[in-house]
């Protein structure tokens, strides 16, 4: 998902009958139930799964709705949530079956049934094409229901396909109260999980409090969670320092996370490796110069990843030359083979190739937050010092309004980030360089989409890599991105939570419940 899904990275204020009939549940013991504030960047662009594939928007499916798979802290493999039991009929893996549980209701009461989890897929595969996570289901044909009996028929097989289901993708909607065709409009959330929402700020506040009538993979209801949504990173470090937050996550000012110091009594850090990836993307359609390969690829000798990292990341981020990140079974370096530092000399042959005048003037994209301004700043200094590129900085306020441009083919170029649905390289596949992908930049390759098909059908995932190298190796030769660098996860406590380290995995989802007052 991009921090697009992006996967970087909301509607008016809603209280939810149910939601309020939640709260009362709850014990009254004092600051134990106060609500655990925390903070970051990460807005949701919007409440409706069907119509949204960002980090912000998936981070609340993670708590408001359920899915019939989960993926459980460190799991390597879903686990049943709303479903009682899942499995694939047959070799071929073409059809997956999942049995629903019979004691599930939505927060607002009504009782959960197989046809309203087929509503909410065929929702998906029917609708939000330029802002959904439709790309994410290519290999889904249809569903269909017996009972409690959920069947998904495949186009091909997908060994991948339980991962998918547990993601964000999966997240169960109430059929009475989502339109069949259509987005829906209010900020109003009716799902199961283990959450519900209270009130809803556009851009502002998600107040979320514990689902007494939740029953899945979530042992424990948590605390109430008030989430606050800031405009830029700086305003996030202001509000953690003037200690109005408990928590901070995901978009802290990289300077100042350069500068934590260890052993601080007052800030307790969590940090981890993380598989969030962040990628120049390159519009492939005619109108734009990176129709040519070799316009692109002249492109990618030109970055200075270290650089980049060094003076814009403060070194909290690391230089990647590979679609898929470290970490990640597939994992190469293509881009560090092609050429393993800024060479003008390759740039310009590959620009004598394509035959164009230079510079090449083009635009580049990016949404404001974080270091997204710096980064772009920086990339454009290194390309238009070659003197062969002229580049166009096009910066967007509002993240939704970002997305809608670049799926619009409105960019030259633009940044993004990556934020897996799941910890396998399909999804830094499929999603960012397959047919329909979600980088909306038009890139195809036959030999990419043979070699898709091939590793979704082999259910041992470790006989993929070859398969998977040789497939970005072809990446690094037709640039349709270029990888930029891969981050640590930070999460920041101010010592009075626990449960900090299981909030987040690098899975796109976003543990809230793991969170409690000591």
């Amino acid at each position: 998902m991009g921090s697009i899904r992006l996967r970087v990275i909301v509607t008016a204020a809603v209280v939810a009958a149910a939601a309020v009939g939640a709260w009362q549940f709850l014990p009254s013991d004092g600051d134990n139930v106060a609500a655990i504030k925390v903070g970051t960047t990460d807005k949701a662009s919007s409440l409706d799964p069907a119509y949204a594939y960002d980090v912000g928007s998936w981070a609340l499916y993670s708590n408001l709705y359920q899915s019939l798979l989960t993926l459980k802290t460190g799991a390597a493999t879903p686990t049943p949530d709303a479903a009682k039991e899942c499995h694939f009929v047959g070799q071929k893996l073409m059809t997956y079956q999942c049995v629903l549980k019979d004691n599930l209701v939505f927060s607002n009461g009504k009782k959960i049934t197989a046809e309203d989890v087929k509503f909410s897929y065929d929702r998906i595969l029917r609708n939000g094409m330029d802002v959904g996570p439709r790309s994410l289901f290519a290999s889904l044909k249809s569903v269909s229901v017996d009972g409690h009996t959920v069947t998904f028929n495949l186009h091909s097989g997908d060994a991948t396909f339980p991962f998918k289901v547990a993601s964000g993708a999966g997240a169960i909607v109430d059929s009475a109260k989502y339109p069949a065709t259509a987005q829906r409009k209010d900020a109003g959330v009716d799902g199961s999980g283990p959450y519900v929402l209270s009130s809803y700020t556009k851009g502002k506040i998600a107040q979320l409090v514990p689902n007494p009538q939740y029953r899945g993979a979530v042992q424990m209801a948590g605390k109430p969670v008030d989430v606050n949504y800031f405009e830029a990173s700086e305003d996030l470090q202001k509000a953690w320092e003037s200690k109005e937050l408990d928590v901070a996550h995901r978009q802290l000012p990289p300077e100042m996370l350069s500068k934590l110091t260890p052993g601080d009594p007052n800030v307790q850090v969590s940090e981890a490796d993380a598989t969030e990836t962040r990628n120049m993307v390159l519009n492939v359609r005619k109108s734009s110069p990176f129709a040519d390969r070799d316009v692109r690829r002249a492109v990618s000798y030109l970055v200075d990843r270290p650089k980049l990292v060094g003076e814009v990341y403060f070194n909290t981020v690391e230089p990647l030359y590979d679609a898929i990140p470290k970490g990640v079974i597939g994992h190469g370096t293509p881009f560090f083979d092609a050429t393993s530092r800024p060479s003008v000399k390759k740039a310009k042959a590959a620009l004598d190739a394509a035959g164009v005048e230079t510079p090449v003037s083009f635009t580049l994209g990016y949404a404001k937050g974080g270091a997204t301004q710096a980064e772009a700043r920086e990339l454009k200094k290194q390309l238009d010092g070659s003197g062969l590129f002229s580049v166009t900085l096009k910066e967007k306020k509002v993240w939704d309004e970002f997305q809608v441009d670049y799926k619009a083919g409105r960019f030259d170029a633009y940044n993004v980030g990556w934020v897996a649905d799941f910890p396998d390289p399909d999804n830094y596949s499929q999603p960012l360089v397959g047919k329909g992908n979600s980088n909306a930049n038009e890139y195809v390759n036959p030999q990419i989409e043979k070699l898709i098909a091939s590793t979704q059908r082999t259910s041992q995932r470790s006989d993929t890599v070859e398969d998977f190298k040789a497939m970005h190796k072809i990446v690094a030769q037709d640039v349709p991105l270029v990888p930029l660098w891969q981050t640590k996860d930070y999460v920041l406590s101010n010592g009075q939570v626990g449960g900090v380290q299981y909030l987040s995995d690098g899975t796109g989802i976003w543990r809230l419940w793991e969170l409690s007052r000591l």
